[in-house]
């Protein structure tokens, strides 16, 4: 019912106006799921359950999934501070709508047209001066980048000093799994997971390339019960990446 709801919204309702009346236009649906066996880190809604869609767990009040939700409590684990820089990139529009009305100075960037943004930075050449930014967040991106390293070096660059960046991609086992005769949709769904992605990374592989970018790295990994109330991930990582002082 949800993604056939979401597809109708899609095809007749312009994306601009879905964009920033979506929080509204999810209530209704909400009150359908108000409960007190689960709880939304992001918006802060208690709720009966979850919507269960494509192997994601959705907020039926802001649309958030696990990731969104386990970024947002590491967020305020202490790396939100105010007045802060922040960069973000591609955001969900559960965590747009959170931090842009924070005490922050927020941008959002994309290149796609599919997620709110402020500018639409090339991260492989970002428009904007060294060490310009507190926290950059960069999550389910450098899948998608051909030349990652080059990304990686622009990263390091427009962070501050004390700064964070958070990151995070699909993973795999052993090592990085990547192949540049593999270019097709079809190809690119099959080998990598996704059709637009041009690699599939392993924990270790990622954590090297970043260090060989210059930057200090922290790698967590969080466990927890299936069924537990805030929707997240059962096993997930995240890194912290810092630049070196």
């Amino acid at each position: 019912m949800y993604t056939k709801i979401k597809n109708i919204a899609l095809k007749l309702i312009p994306k601009n106006v879905l964009f920033n009346y979506e929080y509204s236009l999810r209530y209704l649906y909400y009150l359908t799921r108000k409960g007190n066996k689960f709880h939304c880190l992001v918006c802060d809604s208690k709720l009966s359950d979850f919507i269960t869609t494509n192997n994601h767990l959705v907020c039926p009040r802001c649309g958030s999934i696990q990731r969104n939700r386990r970024l947002w409590q590491v967020l305020n684990g202490g790396l939100l501070k105010e007045h802060m820089s922040i960069l973000h990139f591609s955001p969900s529009r559960s965590l747009y709508r959170q931090l842009k009305k924070g005490n922050h100075y927020y941008v959002s960037t994309d290149i796609s047209g599919d997620f709110l943004a402020d500018k639409s930075y090339d991260i492989t050449n970002i428009d904007a001066a060294n060490e310009r930014y507190d926290l950059i967040i960069c999550y389910h991106i450098l899948e998608h980048i051909n030349d990652d390293l080059k990304a990686m070096n622009e990263l390091l660059r427009v962070l501050a000093k004390c700064g964070h960046c958070i990151i995070q991609t699909p993973f795999k086992d052993g090592s990085i799994y990547e192949d540049e005769s593999i270019v097709t949709p079809q190809e690119r769904e099959k080998y990598f997971g996704q059709h637009d992605h041009v690699r599939i990374y392993s924990v270790q592989g990622l954590q090297k390339r970043l260090e060989d970018a210059g930057f200090e790295v922290k790698v967590t990994c969080y466990q927890e019960k299936k069924d537990n109330i805030y929707g997240l991930d059962e096993l997930e990582t995240i890194f912290i990446c810092n630049r070196p002082i």
